[in-house]
């Protein structure tokens, strides 16, 4: 897998760039002459749709495609193709190149992609899971003391060794939390999943910040213990859908047949009936992982003590206030860390309108689901 992430990183994707232009209130203009051809509205339509099993928050792209929910909302005769992206970045970088046109990812990623216009215009449209603890989670050594509570486990994090992936949201937790409780590790190293796994294996450091399911598996094979997350410094995770701006304004009906699904499978998410059900899908889709270690990272009841919450995962579906507010800080970061050149996305980046006209036509609020954590006991898997 590590192999696979780091030929993707290497490639490079030579894009030409176009001057794009944009009409006010987030709708798309015509100026934009280097865009894809999708046909006219109502004829079948091929997508390809980037997704990522290996990130829990975004899982509804996982149930997505074996459920197909989108065959009962698209025009007779489209086809969709799924591919699987091991990172958000490989996702935004396919999604630039014109080789997809919808992409599940991470709060990072998909604020990234809104600010390369220049190469291709990407929007936010929809909020596919939020949380304190699906990105947001201090592992720590095994043999680390027994904290009391989270701010004690955070505060033994001065002067030691942690790990993040430099750039994800991974990183954006840990900076915000040191800076909230005025903590300064000896060394702040920029690993990826590999390199921390190895880490921790040999002892060569003392924490790190994971997302889900990776944390799990960590702690399931005697790695790492939880000792934080998100909640503990009211710090949010997210995950996002994003789609490019030449489909948005094309095919305005394809945009809203997609969104109908992403709707039921988030419904599907949110039924506990269904939990069994849902690892079993993303079970089919990854690998390097056992069937519990994958329940856990979306069902399993964390102890309050290691930054548990009596709730895993909401399901906002649209941009909420919470989303809109993870958005601006994030891209604050981005901007503080050099890896965008705006602190402010522009007006038209994000497009709520979408899922906020299908919630009044169905009758339904945000969220439209909510998975709750599960006590041990209900895991009837093997």
């Amino acid at each position: 897998m590590a192999c696979f992430i780091n030929r993707w990183v290497r490639v490079t994707l030579v894009v030409l760039a176009t001057i794009f232009g944009f009409t006010a209130g987030g709708s798309v203009s015509s100026a934009f002459a280097g865009e894809l051809d999708y046909g006219k509205v109502g004829s079948p339509v091929h997508l390809v749709v980037g997704y990522q099993p290996y990130y829990t928050e975004s899982w509804s792209g996982v149930v997505m495609r074996p459920m197909k929910f989108y065959e009962k909302y698209l025009p007779k005769g489209s086809t969709v193709e799924f591919a699987v992206g091991l990172q958000g970045a490989i996702i935004v970088n396919a999604m630039l190149a014109g080789k997809q046109q919808i992409g599940y990812m991470g709060d990072m990623p998909a604020i990234v992609s809104t600010t390369k216009e220049n190469v291709a215009d990407l929007r936010i449209v929809a909020t596919v899971g939020l949380g304190v603890d699906q990105c947001n989670n201090f592992l720590a050594r095994t043999d680390a003391p027994k904290f009391a509570n989270q701010k004690e486990a955070i505060n033994w994090l001065n002067g030691k060794q942690v790990a993040v992936p430099k750039g994800a949201c991974a990183d954006r937790f840990a900076q915000a939390v040191f800076e909230k409780m005025g903590v300064k590790p000896s060394a702040y190293l920029n690993q990826n999943i590999e390199v921390i796994t190895s880490g921790f294996r040999v002892g060569k450091i003392d924490a790190a910040v994971i997302w889900e399911p990776t944390a799990s598996r960590l702690v399931a094979e005697g790695l790492a213990k939880r000792i934080a997350s998100g909640n503990a410094v009211n710090e949010h995770d997210g995950a996002f859908l994003v789609m490019r701006a030449d489909l948005i304004k094309q095919r305005p009906d394809v945009v809203k047949a997609w969104l109908n699904a992403e709707l039921d499978a988030e419904q599907y998410m949110a039924d506990p009936k269904n939990a069994d059900a849902v690892i079993r899908m993303v079970l089919a889709q990854t690998t390097g992982f056992k069937e519990k270690e994958l329940w856990s990272a979306l069902y399993g009841r964390i102890p309050d003590a290691q930054g548990g919450t009596p709730v895993r995962l909401v399901l906002p579906y649209t941009i909420t206030p919470e989303a809109s507010d993870l958005i601006t800080r994030a891209t604050k970061f981005l901007h503080s860390i050099k890896s965008i050149d705006v602190d402010k996305l522009r007006p038209d980046a994000v497009m709520p309108e979408f899922t906020q006209a299908i919630l009044k036509e169905r009758g339904l609020t945000s969220p439209v689901g909510v998975i709750k954590a599960l006590p041990e006991t209900d895991y009837k898997g093997k």
